[in-house]
């Protein structure tokens, strides 16, 4: 809860900028803002040359013509009512793109400028340094490099300069800052600050300074970052923000003055801080405090006493998630008086938790989820006035009875999954009625659930989880449940039944992996066009798929997989514009592919296999769906030729064509698909479908895991997690005829290959090795011959390798990998010979050793001889070089140390090596 507030309040800059420039704007404009006069030549030529360097492909600037010279009508354009001159230039979030014209300078009474999130590039013109009127400056969120202008020390009249994630740019000197003496607020995140020696003093010296943030700026490597002079000196900030710069506890001596009691919030996030000094403890007006993922481990306890001082009676909110946290959330948490929002989920916290923790006075928002917590439910829960409560993933028990809950009506969020509720229904749950969201899903619970249960919270709930469980029975009518865009997760149960009439308001349902039967006609029923997600998949649902999906215009994921449905896709699919997902597979589905599903432009994942689909395999697909990372069309009735269209897919990860009736060539152009060439995975979005809504003051995020059936290593396995990093092609099971074309080489990214069970024929490309990267591959029961090429030697990886029932002929190359494979990967192929193998090659058998000539029966005495004497002289010397090796290391210190320093690192270097592949491997293929 809360992760990214500080994140998202940087976010929020661009529009707490903009609230301060319509204050500023209206400076000197009298009380209705009238124009008087006109403005001035100069400055209209000024925002012409500025214009004329930029795209603008929403034609924001289209106001800003020649013709009108009246430019303080200009969008964006500020005037000042008396003299007509610019003062203004606003032009923030417009998607600009461009340089920056060094014409703004001729702008010379220009108090407010901002051009943050747009596009500009190139670097920063040293001339807006000239424009000394400036109160405000932003040129955030862009994508300029180079140093910061030290020229902005001339605007000694700026109050606020933003510039967060400018581009990729440096600060090399920050002495410029000093001369900014009513400098309010300051943001450089993203900026390399590396190099800024003495900025703390710098910092310092701005006295009306009250808000600093400095995110990713890369402090941990500035060399001297104060002076001795400054520690004695005071601060005047308010919110500081030093998230992200791999801190160490080091940072703790420039800290301190950088901190008083006017501090109200400190951001330390994303470092490596092994704990807190006493004196965080001492500020009396701190109120937020935000230690999440850092990554040394810190006892907790300690961590708590370290704050105790006046900042444990000031402080609201504690945010120390994603931490490496230890310890038990001791009685200590008792003084933090004043604490609405504590948030210390995904730690390592153990222990029971303490009974005054409930007794917190003002405490809303609990979230201590993901740790090692134990103990019950127990009667203190009834003494907290939290309203949201998560207490997922610890070792939380229920209660025996409810005699004690009598005082939790006040509970809105109970997040409880993954703890040890059953395995019956905790019916205490019932006690909670102003809930808005309940998560009790994977708690063993094997029950049905009380009738009552599902009518507690009448138009109420916005969000249900009783998934992974093995509760039963039937669902019950749902449609006045829950409340206006709300999620419903039964997925993972055995409910049955048909499937239960819902609120047409839903934005998700996941009723997956149960026994729902029947047919899907409520489809048509939720018509509230809000629906973002709905995974039916794994019942025994039956009928055709109606066609009345028009109203789903923002569904992103539609599974209804593994059941029993058939006919054909009706038309209908077509106006899911929005849609990214679309799982189909093992079902009974028919006809050719409907030409709607063209529109659906937004697809990446498109799974249609294992159904009764025929025709030719569509060229729209190439065409329309530039977007797809994965297709899998396997095990279907198509026929045909792969159509060329499908090399058009520079996004396509997984393309799987197995099991049909195509026939012809492959595809030489199939080395177009760049996400199969290029290293790395770049479409990481399409993994992960997000949605997102609104429950009171909390905003939940939830994602859908793309998974996908796949042939590996000759057996089916559904890959899930790491789907994202899978670069696969299965043409396997089809008729294809022809070569193997060159071009297939040239896919270096490629993880795993099956041609089999076609009538390829030629030889194997000499180039195949290049595939370095290929697990597996699977070239059996074509008609291909020739040799094995001696290029497959540099294919390390390969973990699977099956070229059985081939023409295949020559010496099997000699490699480590390609040995250690069994003999029937290569049976069927008459002409292959040597390891693994049988089989041996043409001189291969050992020559016979001709006799010596001129030997007689008597020199078998002195062979013997020579041999002791060769033995003796091999024993001796071994000896002797060993004992001049230890002896040169006992002697020699320098040489001992280093010898065996060389002897650890070589060590430590084989070692990391054997992880790191094992790792790479284990991280590929899930089972």
């Amino acid at each position: 809860m809360y992760h990214c507030v500080f994140i998202i309040f940087s976010l929020l800059l661009p529009s707490l900028e903009t609230t301060i420039a319509n204050q500023l704007v209206v400076v000197g404009g009298g009380e209705d803002n009238v124009v008087i006069n006109k403005c001035l030549d100069k400055e209209i030529h000024a925002l012409l040359h500025f214009k004329a360097l930029l795209k603008d492909p929403n034609g924001i600037l289209s106001t800003w013509k020649d013709d009108k010279h009246n430019c303080c009508k200009w969008l964006g354009v500020t005037c000042n009512n008396q003299t007509g001159h610019v003062t203004g230039l606003d032009i923030g979030l417009c998607s600009l793109e461009g340089e920056i014209s060094h014409s703004l300078a001729n702008l010379t009474y220009l108090n407010h400028l901002d051009l943050s999130s747009n596009s500009f590039h190139g670097t920063i013109p040293r001339s807006i340094g000239s424009l000394t009127e400036l109160r405000f400056l932003s040129l955030s969120n862009n994508s300029l490099y180079g140093t910061i202008p030290p020229e902005f020390g001339n605007l000694t009249n700026l109050q606020w300069l933003y510039l967060g994630f400018v581009g990729r740019c440096r600060v090399e000197n920050p002495e410029w800052l000093s001369g900014l003496s009513y400098l309010e607020e300051l943001v450089m995140n993203g900026i390399s600050l590396a190099k800024a020696t003495h900025w703390v003093d710098v910092i310092l010296s701005l006295r009306k300074l009250n808000f600093l943030s400095l995110q990713s700026c890369e402090l941990s490597q500035v060399m001297y970052p104060y002076s001795s002079s400054f520690l004695n000196s005071s601060s005047s900030i308010e919110v500081l923000g030093l998230v992200n710069n791999n801190l160490t506890s080091s940072m703790y001596h420039w800290l301190f003055p950088l901190t008083s009691n006017k501090l109200h919030e400190l951001y330390l996030s994303r470092n490596m801080l092994d704990g807190i000094p006493n004196y965080l403890g001492n500020l009396c007006s701190l109120k937020t405090f935000f230690f999440m993922n850092n990554s040394v481990v810190v006892k907790f306890p300690d961590f708590l006493k370290n704050l105790s001082g006046c900042t444990s009676l000031a402080l609201q909110s504690l945010d120390a998630s994603y931490s490496q946290f230890t310890g038990s959330l001791s009685d200590d948490i008792q003084k933090f008086s004043s604490l609405n929002i504590l948030s210390l989920s995904h730690n390592h916290l153990n222990g029971t938790v303490s009974g005054k923790l409930w007794e917190l006075p003002r405490l809303k928002v609990l979230d201590v989820s993901f740790n090692y917590l134990r103990g019950a439910i127990s009667e203190n829960i009834g003494k907290s006035k939290a309203i949201i409560i998560n207490l997922s993933k610890n070792s939380i028990e229920g209660v025996a009875s409810t005699d004690h809950m009598s005082n939790l009506s006040h509970i809105e969020y109970a997040g409880i999954s993954s703890c040890k509720l059953g395995p019956n229904f905790p019916k205490w749950i019932q006690t909670f009625k102003n809930l808005t969201r309940l998560d009790i899903s994977n708690n063993g619970i094997s029950d049905t659930i009380p009738l009552g249960f599902w009518y507690m919270w009448p138009s109420k709930l916005t969000h249900l989880n009783l998934s992974s469980n093995n509760i039963s029975g039937q669902v019950p009518d749902l449609s006045s449940n829950f409340d206006y865009r709300s999620v419903i997760d039964l997925s993972s149960n055995r409910f049955y039944g048909p499937i239960p009439n819902v609120s047409s308001t839903l934005v998700s349902l996941n009723l997956s992996r149960n026994k729902f039967s029947g047919e899907i006609s409520l489809l048509c029923q939720i018509v509230g066009g809000l629906l973002q997600f709905l995974d039916l998949s794994d019942n025994f649902l039956t009928g055709q798929l109606p066609d009345c999906l028009w109203h789903f215009k923002d569904l992103k994921v539609l599974n209804l997989g593994n059941n029993y449905l058939s006919g054909m896709l009706p038309t209908s699919l077509g106006y899911l514009v929005q849609l990214e997902a679309l799982y189909l597979f093992n079902n009974d589905f028919s006809g050719e592919l409907s030409l709607s599903l063209k529109n659906c432009t937004k697809l990446n994942f498109l799974d249609l296999g294992a159904n009764k689909f025929f025709g030719k395999v569509p060229v729209w697909i190439g065409e329309s769906l530039s977007g797809l990372y994965a297709l899998i069309l396997r095990s279907n009735h198509f026929f045909g030729t792969i159509p060329l269209q499908l090399c058009q897919l520079q996004k396509l990860q997984i393309l799987d064509l197995s099991t049909n009736h195509l026939h012809g060539t492959i595809p030489s152009c199939l080395n177009n698909l760049t996400s199969m060439v290029q290293d790395g995975f770049s479409q990481v979005d399409n993994v992960h479908h997000h949605f997102s809504w609104s429950i009171d003051i909390f905003s939940f995020d939830a994602a859908y895991v793309d998974h996908a059936m796949i042939m590996w290593q000759g057996a089916e396995r559904e890959f899930i997690r790491n789907l994202g990093l899978l670069k696969s092609i299965d043409l396997s099971s089809n008729n294809l005829t022809g070569k193997i074309p060159y071009e297939l080489t040239n896919l270096y990214e490629l993880f795993a290959l099956n041609l089999s069970k076609n009538n390829i024929l030629g030889e194997i490309p000499s180039q195949i090795g290049l595939m370095k990267k290929l697990l597996a591959l699977d070239l059996s029961r074509n008609n291909l011959s020739g040799g094995i090429p001696s290029s497959m030697t540099q294919m390390t990886f390969l973990g699977y390798l099956d070229m059985s029932c081939n023409n295949l002929s020559g010496k099997i190359p000699s490699s480590t990998q390609l040995q250690s494979f069994e003999p029937s990967r290569y049976n069927g192929n008459t002409g292959l010979c040597g390891p693994p193998l049988n089989k041996k090659c043409p001189g291969d058998e050992k020559p016979e050793v001709p006799p010596v000539i001129g030997r007689s029966e008597g020199d078998g005495e002195d062979v013997d001889e020579v041999e002791r004497w060769f033995y003796i002289g091999g024993g001796t010397g071994f000896v002797t070089g060993f004992w001049i090796t230890c002896g040169a290391l006992l002697l020699n210190r320098q040489g001992r140390h280093a010898f065996f320093q060389f002897y650890d690192s070589f060590k430590d270097w084989v070692y990391a090596k054997v992880v790191v592949l094992i790792a790479n491997l284990q991280k590929v293929v899930h089972k």
